[in-house]
């Protein structure tokens, strides 16, 4: 299987294709059903993972909380006004057994999408939730002491976060999965990282399904780190991660590890042995528009950088379409796409959609593309799939003012990667809604005398500039707001 530095994620909510896939072929549709021509497309801009999101069995308990909680009904009306009770599966991430769900093909069907992926030499990527299970999950009849129960006094002190089940032992209260600053989803039940029969058996669940994929997005992965688990439910527990990471590579040494991280916790995660952690940071500073902070993430050491997931959007978070506007939107990509890390793109993001899908929908809304937006991500894709953004070496640069008082400069960013062959690749972009100047400080050993032809991939237009000047005084720029460049080069 071929390794990339940076490899391009691309995310599919399951479900929610496999229904719009049903519809046009006027039958159900299955994994074995996903065209060959999809699959090739997506090998031909470049993906090296597949991430199928909500594969895993969920239950009937945990869909009855889905259809008739009223907060998350109203999310679902916004989304699909013509909503019906079919449509709403239960959330993916409310699991009742780590077993493909039979309406997808079940197993089989899944290790027969993985060879076609294989054969492309491109992986999968599954989902793991560390944290919780769904109602329905076998062990709550059979391992109830695997979750944090409560007492009557909880249930009535905080019903949001405590419910009441009947097991075989009776009936039992157990707390609703959730993390520290929120209230509990009530459509799953807390695991016990406490009980060392829970670490264990969940240790077996994670090599088990780690058989099946090429990689894991573990869910919430910060939420069983001893620290966070006894500042949740003041009970103390051992670490997870390092011995269940492990423990997989000891079968399967390829195996790769992707942490869902908040609260500022990447570097820790990282350290407990994942491959990759979400960027969420640099997401939120993209998506406040600061250049100055955007810059100062991107100062950070690329063994930091290499690590980190850069997205736009996912199933979390609002489309990207919606939450940048146009103009913006673009800036954004070109910085969170053409950065050092993995590259992780979402169904629908490519055609500019605008409404975000709940986890617990199967069904998706019919929007139009957007063809601006869909042009872009076709020349994006095609520039990012140059053996430049995967074997190269990038580095920050420095943007100076053009005169003294003129502080618009701020409001650059600019990178360059290099790789054998003398080939170069400059990224300057105006990160702001602003008329902006700059000159954009270069290595000095880049350039020498003579006329140089600086081609922007990304409109075609060739600039022709003095060898001498871009050495000493760097690349003039004045652009206006969210103007951002692709240059090519090459050293003679």
């Amino acid at each position: 299987m071929l390794k990339n530095q940076y490899p391009a994620l691309y995310q599919i909510n399951t479900r929610v294709f496999l229904t719009g896939l049903s519809e046009k072929q006027s039958q159900k549709a299955n994994l074995d059903d996903i065209p060959e021509s999809f699959l090739n497309e997506l090998q031909a801009k470049g993906f090296n993972w597949i991430y199928l999101l909500s594969v895993w069995c969920t239950g009937e308990t945990g869909r009855y909380v889905s259809l008739h909680n009223e907060v998350w009904r109203r999310d679902y009306d916004e989304t699909l006004p013509d909503l019906q009770d079919e449509d709403i599966g239960g959330s993916g991430f409310a699991i009742a057994d780590y077993v493909v769900s039979s309406d997808m093909g079940g197993k089989a069907a899944l290790q027969r999408f993985r060879s076609r992926l294989h054969e492309r030499n491109m992986r999968l990527m599954l989902d793991f939730v560390p944290n919780h299970m769904g109602p329905d999950h076998p062990w709550v009849e059979e391992h109830p002491e695997y979750f944090i129960t409560g007492s009557e006094n909880d249930l009535r002190e905080d019903p949001e976060n405590y419910t009441r089940l009947k097991t075989g032992k009776g009936e039992m209260i157990f707390a609703y999965g959730r993390d520290p600053y929120f209230d509990g989803w009530p459509d799953t039940l807390q695991l016990n990282y406490g009980n060392d029969g829970l670490q264990k058996a969940m240790k077996e669940e994670l090599l088990r399904v780690a058989s099946q994929c090429d990689g894991l997005r573990c869910d919430m992965a910060m939420l069983v780190l001893p620290e966070v688990f006894e500042r949740t439910w003041g009970i103390l527990s051992k670490p997870f991660w390092p011995e269940a990471i492990e423990q997989v590579r000891s079968h399967h040494p390829d195996f790769v590890f992707m942490a869902e991280v908040y609260w500022d916790m990447e570097w820790t995660m990282l350290q407990q042995g994942f491959d990759y952690a979400y960027d969420k940071r640099l997401y939120d500073r993209l998506k406040e528009g600061s250049a100055d902070t955007v810059k100062a993430h991107l100062l950070a050491p690329l063994d930091y950088q290499d690590k980190m997931v850069r997205f736009l959007e996912n199933h979390d978070e609002q489309r990207a379409a919606k939450a940048f506007p146009p103009g913006k939107h673009e800036a954004a990509a070109i910085l969170t796409y053409l950065s050092p890390g993995l590259k992780f793109f979402h169904q629908g993001q490519f055609e500019g959609k605008t409404k975000r899908i709940s986890p617990h929908l199967i069904r998706g809304p019919r929007e139009e593309e957007n063809l601006q937006i869909k042009q872009f991500y076709l020349k994006l894709l095609e520039v990012l799939n140059d053996k430049t953004f995967h074997e190269g070496n990038w580095r920050l640069l420095n943007c100076v003012s053009i005169w003294e008082g003129n502080h618009s400069f701020e409001n650059y960013i600019a990178f360059l990667w290099e790789r054998p062959g003398n080939q170069f690749f400059l990224v300057p972009v105006n990160y702001s809604p602003y008329q902006s100047q700059c000159y954009v400080k270069l290595p000095e050993d880049l350039f020498n005398e003579g006329t140089w032809f600086l081609e922007d991939l990304f409109s075609g237009v060739v600039y022709e500039r003095d060898g001498l000047e871009l050495r000493e005084r760097g690349l003039y720029l004045d652009e206006g707001g969210w103007k951002y460049y692709g240059f090519w080069g090459e050293k003679p």
